[in-house]
């Protein structure tokens, strides 16, 4: 693809690698480097997933479009998410960034994904149609270190210890409503790399928790803790050795029963949280995907009838009908201002991702934003889109 100035925006090439590395490294932190090889290298994602702008050989702004699964409800959605974003100082302000995430998400929609999600500086990406959608789990400093049992020891993990690690995070993650695995790539990448290190508990041969940690060289910080209350204190316990030591939430799971006892509670919460982003570009094709979900809702709920569902972003609008047997084809349209006049709902583009993941629901984000109206479908939109609890393993240590 052609851009002003004589540049050009294409998939990078294995000669690009060095130049692509050292753009990161110098933007970035030099275990971006690393990061970016681990992915281009890897047959789960490859150097496809690279993205460049250069300007003859020289390559002056990179991104990389990973494959994610978000699921949402119990059913399985593929997404896209951009990450390794950098632009040579020079090339700053030319809408290098811009030209590379159009890209990301033409490709992301066109190989069948139904959102994006990503973690990134603040405000930056809502350039881009993202909004904060999902809470970061919150952080803990440890004040006391816990207690280990003397069977159980602490190591790094191995790649071999994918299969153990991977189910735990799967009962950890189990009663979340939205929920993102690694892939199968990322296990491999965050196992290897040396920007985080990634710890299991063993007792007798058998993997009982494990946890991600910042590098030795780092403050230490600890989460994507899963695993059985005694792995886990092992694990802290192995943290805190170290020095002063913070822990990641993780809500409903066991490490919950832990940590009011060893940890101080993050003062003044709602104003320190951080958000995942999240960008959901075209909604009615998500929703037809969701129709298990929508359905399931509508059932529990034990409304009657059949209710026909008129949803505005006020620039285009999707209808489709529900009752207790199922739910029609959605279908799309274009402009409608008065949603309510025709007995529908209005929510405007950048608080679709929220209604459909984050953790308000329909009513919470009508008391929070104007342009939030439910109307006369009100009970049926809180019916439909409920608060959310979510629980994301990315690429990088979330806090």
């Amino acid at each position: 693809m052609e851009l002003t100035g004589g540049l050009t925006l294409r998939t990078a090439e294995e000669r690009d690698l060095e130049q692509v590395c050292a753009l990161l490294a110098e933007r970035g932190d030099p275990a971006d480097a690393e990061d970016l090889l681990l992915v281009a290298r890897d047959p789960h994602e490859g150097l496809d997933s690279v993205m460049v702008v250069a300007d003859g050989d020289r390559i002056v702004s990179t991104a990389t479009l990973l494959r994610e699964t978000v699921v949402i409800g119990g059913v399985p959605t593929p997404a896209g998410q951009v990450e390794m974003v950098a632009t040579d100082q020079a090339y700053e302000r030319r809408g290098l960034v811009r030209a590379l995430m159009d890209e990301a998400h033409r490709r992301s929609t066109a190989r069948g994904d139904l959102l994006q999600v990503m973690i990134g500086i603040p405000f930056f990406y809502r350039q881009f149609g993202y909004s904060y959608t999902m809470p970061i789990p919150l952080t803990r400093e440890l004040h006391t270190i816990p207690v280990a049992e003397a069977t159980i020891a602490v190591r790094p993990a191995t790649e071999a210890d994918i299969p153990a690690m991977a189910a735990l995070q799967d009962i950890a993650q189990a009663g979340a409503d939205v929920r993102m695995p690694h892939s199968p790539g990322c296990w491999r990448w965050v196992v290897r790399r040396a920007g985080s290190v990634q710890l299991v508990a063993e007792r007798d041969g058998r993997i009982i928790a494990t946890a991600r940690s910042t590098p030795p060289e780092e403050d230490t910080v600890v989460g994507e803790i899963a695993g059985d209350a005694a792995g886990i204190r092992a694990i802290l316990a192995t943290a805190a050795a170290q020095g002063e030591a913070t822990v990641i939430e993780r809500p409903s799971t066991a490490l919950d029963g832990i940590l009011d006892d060893i940890a101080t509670p993050t003062p003044m919460p709602d104003r320190t949280r951080e958000w995942f982003y999240s960008r959901v570009d075209a909604v009615a094709p998500l929703l037809e995907h969701l129709r298990p979900v929508l359905v399931q809702r509508f059932r529990e709920a034990g409304l009657g009838g059949r209710h026909e569902v008129l949803l505005s972003s006020w620039r285009s609008h999707v209808r489709f009908t529900i009752d207790s047997d199922g739910m029609s084809s959605v279908e799309a349209g274009g402009p409608e201002q008065t949603p309510g006049v025709k007995g529908g709902a209005g929510v405007p583009p950048d608080q679709l991702a929220p209604l459909l993941l984050g953790p308000f629901g329909a009513a919470g984000l009508e008391a929070r934003h104007g342009d939030v109206r439910l109307n006369r479908i009100r009970d049926l939109m809180e019916v439909l889109f409920p608060p959310m609890r979510s629980d994301l393993l990315t690429y990088y240590l979330a806090y």
